[in-house]
């Protein structure tokens, strides 16, 4: 186990990068603390996996350096570093029985028979492995076969981290959630810190105790789930975290004030904020409605989805602007009604060139 730091790391494919441009990942200072889990979130092609490669060995970076507990293993192999590595496509030997599976990597570190046999035993014990041990790898589900891989990694005394490439991709949607719940069952049993790369946001909120959004092959912000929910550093990660994502709405000054048309807010501090590039970001959570003669601006509904417990209204304000509401009302909402929109101050972001202000 390991805690983890990235100092000025970056990566590129180009023997010779002429600017930052030319880096898949663009150089990074993180510290992952020892113990806990963490998500690379972004779309595809935002440098998750090449940042992962580069923590497990795979890849030496063009820039920068990487510790492990302070020791500089930027240049060392993959087998120096300790890594467990879980691919999106489970890598098991399916000639062999589950067993054989978890007692390989011990014998290939030549352990004592009766260590590997009391060794496989806790570690099945804990993936709830048990009852098909000695079945062939090759008769078990996606889902079984990735625990396994996980097992093949956690059997060993001496990972550093256990790194996750999209594991869930494969598995049925059903087992995703029961194979999430393990993994953190599995690390607050054993205290190893997990890394999971995935471009799904409700399994990164989910699972990890803090959050990296990447995009472009920049971190765009690193945090716990409610951080990068409530107070998105920029407008991208403020539309890639949440669903719906942010609403983003035109702004208008008007002296010392920032006025939002859509909503009818006025009453918003300028501060030092300058004319140009300013908008308002709301979050549809936060966004409430009642009828037409209450206090609020005015908005018709275009579409009513019922999610069950949720609804996820889409409405058009009168300045033209469309956005969504997240709601539990119960009430039905016709097409066409027209609702009074309102929202409290404190849920007020305003971005400016795309930044948070």
């Amino acid at each position: 186990m390991a805690e983890i730091a990235l100092k000025n790391l970056g990566h590129s494919y180009f023997a010779n990068p002429k600017s930052e441009e030319y880096y898949a990942l663009k150089p990074v200072d993180l510290v992952w603390e020892d113990g806990k889990t963490y998500a690379l979130l972004g779309p595809s092609g935002c440098g998750k996996t090449t940042m992962l490669n580069t923590i497990s060995g795979l890849l030496h970076p063009s820039h920068g350096q990487l510790l492990f507990d302070g020791r500089d293993v930027t240049q060392t192999s993959t087998a120096e570093r300790n890594i467990a590595q879980v691919f999106q496509f489970p890598v098991i030997y399916t000639t062999k029985t589950v067993r054989g599976n978890l007692s390989f990597p011990l014998e290939c570190r030549n352990w004592d028979p009766k260590d590997i046999g009391k060794r496989v035993a806790e570690v099945s014990e804990l993936l709830e492995l048990d009852d098909i041990l000695d079945l062939p790898a090759r008769r078990l589900t996606a889902d079984q076969k990735q625990l396994i891989s996980l097992g093949r990694g956690l059997v060993r005394d001496d990972v550093s981290a256990v790194l996750l490439d999209e594991p869930l991709t494969v598995i049925d949607p059903q087992m995703k959630f029961s194979l999430r719940r393990k993994l953190r069952e599995i690390n607050r049993q054993t205290g190893i810190t997990m890394i999971l790369v995935t471009h799904d946001q409700s399994e990164a909120m989910s699972f990890a105790d803090e959050v990296v959004v990447m995009n472009d092959g920049r971190v765009q912000q690193s945090g716990r789930p409610e951080q990068l929910f409530e107070r998105p550093e920029n407008t991208f990660v403020g539309y890639f975290i949440g669903s719906p994502p942010i609403n983003l709405f035109n702004v208008d000054v008007r002296n010392d004030s920032l006025v939002c048309p859509a909503l009818d807010l006025s009453d918003i501090p300028r501060g030092q904020l300058q004319p140009g590039s300013l908008q308002i970001g709301v979050r549809p959570e936060h966004l409430s409605f009642s009828d037409p003669t209450d206090n609020g601006a005015l908005a018709t509904v275009e579409a009513c989805e019922d999610l069950g417990i949720d609804k996820i209204l889409s409405l058009r304000a009168a300045n033209g602007e469309f956005f969504k509401v997240k709601s539990r009302a119960r009430q039905k909402i016709d097409i066409g009604r027209k609702l009074a929109i309102s929202v409290a101050a404190k849920d007020v972001l305003v971005f400016q060139d795309g930044k948070l202000a």
